[in-house]
């Protein structure tokens, strides 16, 4: 009787969100807010040049201005940091490879004087041609971004790499060529460009650091802890557990805060002085070094029967990694399984490659380049539809993967989750009825897309302790960001198993000196990994708790229950006794009652030889989902108004409902910002132009749609009873659907996001070129480094 699923009715609610009125009341202290005093104030001299030489670099006259106590060069830090290839340093020390770049960081005793002192640093750069775009990173005679790229070291085994070439990743499954080959197919080809998107989270990326005991202290509004535990580490030549990281409430991440190109400044700056010092960016900086969303380039080739049957498919990415490969190195994996997904195909080559330019780094991003492989797939899709007479919404169903379907990388997917949401979709629409009339004498578009994500699985751990008065406290690694995940579904997830209320569960702040490893918030995980991970130390939790209780009550522990706080007799409510009374008991007789849990992925097995240079070869987790828009476009304007919205989505179990209707619905507005407002230009200096919120156009409260929403459970997932995440998969589908009802209602392809009223009416009138990326892959037969 005291299996753990046996809670599990008593999981599911909607629970409020705990932290919603000190947020809302401004009580929440956020990491800014935890500086004391006599905290330094850091500030950063960034380069003004795309790419240059640093030719003389003195700070000697810094140190007479008022109130400095500290500056550090790159000569300071000398380490190189990145994931899959260590090649990006803290502080430039010889070479300036984009806009921003920071040079010299100084530690004053406010914020005024250390800026004041940025200007006695005396600084000569030699400039060099910037290489800005990659067409020109991929010429024949392009200049080297990084001239010593053969030397760095290798953080992970198997992409390729070649000149600006960062890495490669490909996957390849059956005779592709032969699938191409063949008589009775059409072959349809699509070419699709996307431009960068920035995160804008209100809190912008800060640090406090401290030396203490020999050690780093790292205060900070990152979502992966140990990250910056293991890159501060690296960079100041420490050992990793010489740096302990803490995070406070993170005021929005989006995948921005994967970033740790901040912290150890902090903690280089604070060995020197002695004194905690803060780093915060400031808006300018923050969104001119932001790690944007990255642009690409995508073109893709589908070979397809008369009757609709996809026997081949190849595609190559291009992704603009910027100045260093950092994220987008490990985002080359994500291209097989998200342009690689969603349909069943007989034969597939996927090519993806992240590439150096003279621009400021990208980053991951929400469902990172998933939302733009989705659009590409989709409109595609939708080409090949149109190019040979099929119905959309028809082929669609005729081709999505099903159960036994073999992945780009020959995963064989379980179970048959989209051609049901399909179906679904069909319900929703007829229970919220289309609104065509709305339109009001505009073009009218409407448009059914599907999209295949999955989550990041990763390692987590987790403790649980209880306490005197029957609360738990919770420790791990987890960092809330906004989602809820830590303040909603962990709690709910450890109150089921352990019978006790949500609001009896204590969730501690991140702190890498108190919990276990942890992979870090992002990619839908955190509510799988760590919730798995707290169910296993739950599971320790109950069984120590109940042989307690059984001694107490001189009964079986297999005849015990946990429910309401207490201990009882199945089949005999009101018996036994209160969790604080066994808690209690434990403590006098055997000792406290914790538990430790632990989790990572199971490897879900790729078919061998079929994928290279990847992170992640198949999908432990596969996410679908299912997107609908109506729009209405103004021909006279370009203005494309978003009438009606239509989700559904595959969520495995939904613990908090309410809380996954809000990811949806903040996330599909996330998505219409990427496509139809949000636009990053480069200066000609290498500059990114759009620094400001009055620069920047993102959703405001009157292009907000309301999204009717469909949650489909059931999929097959390895997630704490059966959870999948929720709140990374939302934006998916967004700019394809938009992009597809909008293709629809103007009678035009549409090819680039995001669809601004100028590129619209451009395509209205015929005037928007078609991009013809003629340097992705010059012959189909030789679109592979090795």
């Amino acid at each position: 009787m005291s299996d753990v699923l046996s809670p599990e009715a008593s999981t599911v609610m909607n629970l409020p969100r705990r932290d919603a009125q000190d947020k809302l009341r401004g009580r929440t202290k956020y990491t800014v807010d935890r500086a004391r005093p006599d905290t330094l104030h850091a500030a950063v001299l960034r380069s003004t040049l795309a790419a240059g030489r640093i030719r003389k670099l003195d700070v000697s006259a810094v140190w007479d201005c008022e109130g400095v106590r500290g500056v550090v060069t790159g000569q300071d830090a000398p380490g190189l940091y990145g994931i899959g290839i260590a090649d990006h340093p803290l502080l430039a020390v010889d070479t300036i490879r984009y806009h921003g770049e920071p040079i010299v960081a100084i530690a004053a005793d406010t914020e005024a004087l250390a800026r004041a002192a940025l200007k006695a640093i005396v600084i000569e750069i030699e400039p060099l041609p910037a290489v800005q775009t990659m067409a020109d990173a991929l010429a024949p005679e392009a200049r080297l971004i990084h001239e010593d790229w053969r030397s760095y070291d290798l953080l992970f085994e198997g992409g390729a790499r070649s000149g600006n070439i960062a890495w490669e990743a490909k996957s390849s499954r059956g005779d592709v060529d032969a699938a191409f080959a063949r008589p009775d197919v059409k072959v349809v080809e699509s070419s699709i460009g996307v431009g960068r998107q920035s995160h804008v989270p209100l809190e912008p990326r800060v640090a406090i650091g401290s030396w203490e005991n020999g050690r780093a202290h790292l205060q900070t509004s990152t979502q992966v802890p140990w990250t910056v535990r293991n890159v501060t580490g690296r960079v100041m030549q420490l050992p990793p557990g010489h740096v302990r990281v803490t995070v406070p409430p993170v005021g929005g991440g989006f995948g921005l805060k994967f970033d740790a190109s901040i912290e150890p400044i902090t903690a280089v700056l604070a060995k020197m002085t002695g004194r905690d010092v803060i780093l915060e960016n400031t808006r300018q900086e923050e969104m001119a070094t932001c790690l944007c969303r990255e642009n690409a380039e995508i073109v893709i080739r589908s070979a397809v029967t008369p009757d609709g049957e996809i026997v081949g498919r190849e595609a190559v990415v291009l992704m603009d990694a910027g100045a260093y490969g950092g994220e987008q190195v490990f985002l080359t994996t994500m291209t097989s399984h998200t342009l690689g997904g969603n349909y069943r195909v007989g034969a597939i080559r996927i090519v993806s490659r992240a590439v150096y330019t003279n621009t400021p780094p990208n980053g991951a991003f929400r469902a990172c380049n998933g939302v733009y492989n989705t659009f590409a797939l989709e409109r595609h899709t939708d080409e090949i539809c149109a190019k040979m007479g099929f119905d959309p919404v028809e082929f669609r169903k005729r081709n999505v993967l099903g159960d036994g379907d073999l992945g780009p990388t020959g995963q064989v997917f379980e179970d048959d989750v989209l051609h049901p949401m399909l179906q679904r979709m069909d319900a929703l629409r007829e229970k919220t009825g289309t609104v065509e009339h709305l339109a009001d004498g505009r073009l009218y578009g409407k448009a059914t897309t599907v999209g295949t994500w999955f989550v990041f699985v990763g390692p987590s751990a987790a403790t649980v302790n209880l306490n005197a008065d029957g609360s738990a406290t919770l420790v791990t690694s987890g960092v809330e960001i906004g989602s809820g995940t830590m303040v909603q579904a962990l709690p709910q997830i450890v109150a089921g198993q352990l019978g006790l209320d949500p609001n009896q569960v204590i969730v501690r702040e991140a702190d890498t000196d108190a919990a276990g490893l942890d992979a870090g918030v992002g990619g839908g995980r955190t509510t799988v990994s760590i919730g798995a991970a707290s169910v296993a130390a739950c599971a320790d939790v109950r069984e120590k708790m109940l042989r307690t209780a059984g001694e107490m009550l001189q009964t079986k522990p297999e005849d015990l229950v946990l429910a309401n706080g207490r201990v009882e007799i199945a089949g005999r409510p009101g018996s036994g006794t209160t969790i604080p009374a066994v808690v209690a008991h434990a403590q006098a007789t055997t000792g406290p009652i914790s538990g430790s849990g632990s989790f990572t992925a199971k490897n879900t097995p790729a078919m061998s030889g079929c994928a290279a240079g990847h992170f992640v070869d198949a999908l432990d987790i596969p996410v679908f989902v299912v997107h609908e828009a109506e729009v209405a476009v103004d021909p006279d304007t370009g203005h494309v108004e978003v009438l009606a919205y239509r989700v559904v989505q595959d969520v495995g179990r939904a613990l908090n409902p309410r809380a996954i209707h809000s990811q949806i619905q903040g996330g599909v507005v996330q998505g219409l910002g990427y496509a139809l407002h949000e636009e990053v230009t480069i200066t000609a200096d290498g500059r990114i132009a759009q620094d400001s919120f009055e620069a920047y156009r993102v959703p405001l409260a009157g292009d907000v749609v309301p999204v009717a929403i469909d949650l489909y459970e059931g999929a097959p997932s390895m997630g704490p009873l059966g959870t999948k995440g929720a709140g990374e998969v939302p934006i998916l589908a967004v700019g394809a659907a938009i992009g597809c009802a909008v293709a629809n209602a103007i009678g035009k392809p549409v090819d680039k996001l995001p669809l601004t009223p100028p590129r619209v009416l451009r395509l209205l009138r015929g005037r928007e070129p078609k991009p013809v990326y003629l340097h992705i892959a010059p012959s189909w037969t030789q679109n592979t480094l090795g």
